[in-house]
């Protein structure tokens, strides 16, 4: 069965209990074969502590009715299906928002629509928690649900802050957010004992304020930060600018622009590196999609290749999405033809079957802390499914993944096009 069609309802997944109910959540897209849980025990010990219902917590549950919440980096939505639910949908006849109590000294809150404004930087992630608040009921409303590329709320009462992998993601956020944030903000922020450091403390406390952590519970822990609104915590310094090494092929010596959270935002990575050596010129007039973009420079390469193709940089990222134009449009010029798209994969809505000539691409193989092929798996038959007659598949990868074998499986063919101790390069031709 194709994951990328599995109807949502068929993954079991074990319901998040919550002070304010139960709810079924999914990854997405569900896939039947897939035992990751859409939430884990850094969610439930967030959730339990705003309820006031563990040792952690500051005496009293936190106050949320009527107050300006954020959540940031909800990987799929459990927070903002949850605290959604909790907050409660405005009655009948009433406008869907309520005035917040001002903090001590702080001037008057604008009036905030009921529950959480989600921030993620995950199209997945977005559409997780679109099917996750529709399976417990809540009705979605989409101006809730913004990106890590959107403009932020003007005010922030509750930051609530799923730490993410990426340290350089969660400054880049902290320092967009920092403005909204005033002396009577409460910000919490979560994760597993693993994806807490030291230096993640220190981001929180030179960008916002003094900063603590809690006991661990079920290898989970909080953050407690206290906002200063006095602390100067200089410009953002995101994005960063490179230039690629010689000897890459077209790309040498070009610029690389990476927005926070992009894969590789200090130096090229030997597998791209090794990539860029050994693609494909594109015929003129191909279409080519460079699948899972990053900063966009593997599509670059190939646009400079060859001067007549039509690019198309696709990715879930919208961090990654804005790296790739802003590092095509360096390279090749503001008005150079080319698509960027944030979506999963090569989404059927977006790419007709036989649509495509090329794909380039270096799939990744981490969903956040889990190791999966299913993202790979799910990119190899997208572009199979996409691909014209005669079309080809591009893959760089890890050598020990075995790509080869679902690529002969999928395509029944895979030709090794370079190979080093650590990677290989494959091509695969739709029959």
């Amino acid at each position: 069965m194709n994951p990328q069609t599995t109807p949502a309802a068929t993954a079991p997944q074990t319901p998040l209990a919550t002070p304010w109910g139960s709810f079924d959540l999914t990854r997405f897209p569900a896939d039947p074969r897939e035992r990751l849980r859409a939430w884990d025990a850094a969610d439930e010990y967030l959730l339990r502590h705003l309820a006031g219902e563990t040792d952690s917590a500051a005496g009293a549950a936190t106050e949320l009715a009527g107050r300006r919440i954020v959540v940031l980096g909800d990987r799929w939505g459990a927070l903002t299906t949850a605290l959604t639910a909790a907050s409660g949908s405005a009655p009948s006849g009433t406008p869907a928002a309520a005035t917040a109590a001002a903090p001590s000294g702080e001037p008057s809150a604008a009036p905030a629509p009921y529950g959480p404004v989600q921030i993620t930087d995950s199209h997945l992630g977005r559409r997780a928690t679109r099917e996750n608040l529709a399976r417990a009921g809540v009705p979605v409303d989409d101006s809730r649900l913004l990106t890590t590329r959107d403009t932020p709320p003007e005010r922030i009462d509750v930051l609530l802050v799923r730490i993410p992998k990426s340290l350089a993601l969660l400054e880049d956020q902290l320092h967009r957010l920092a403005p909204a944030i005033h002396s009577g903000t409460v910000v919490i922020g979560t994760g597993m004992v693993t994806e807490i450091h030291t230096s993640t403390l220190r981001l929180f406390e030179r960008i916002l304020g003094p900063t603590r952590t809690s006991l661990a519970v079920r290898k989970a822990r909080l953050v407690f930060c206290t906002p200063d609104p006095a602390l100067d915590p200089g410009p953002n310094p995101w994005p960063h600018r490179y230039a690629l090494p010689p000897d890459i092929g077209p790309a040498s010596g070009r610029t690389v622009v990476n927005h926070a959270g992009t894969f590789c935002a200090e130096r090229l990575d030997i597998g791209t590196r090794f990539f860029l050596a050994h693609l494909p010129t594109p015929a003129p007039g191909a279409r080519v999609v460079d699948l899972g973009c990053g900063n966009g420079v593997v599509g670059t390469a190939a646009a400079l290749a060859g001067p007549g193709a039509e690019l198309v940089f696709v990715d879930e990222s919208h961090q990654a999405v804005a790296s790739a134009e802003e590092t095509f449009r360096t390279n090749l010029g503001p008005d150079a033809p080319a698509e960027f798209l944030t979506a999963d994969a090569l989404d059927p809505a977006l790419f007709a079957p036989g649509s495509v000539d090329l794909v380039l691409n270096n799939p990744p193989f981490h969903s956040h802390q889990a190791t999966t092929d299913a993202t790979a798996w799910r990119m190899f038959t997208g572009s199979r499914r996409a691909l014209r007659p005669g079309g080809e598949l591009w893959v760089v990868g890890n050598r020990h993944l075995g790509y080869h074998v679902k690529l002969r499986k999928l395509f029944g063919n895979c030709r090794l096009v370079a190979g080093n101790p650590k990677f290989v390069v494959l091509r695969a031709v739709k029959r």
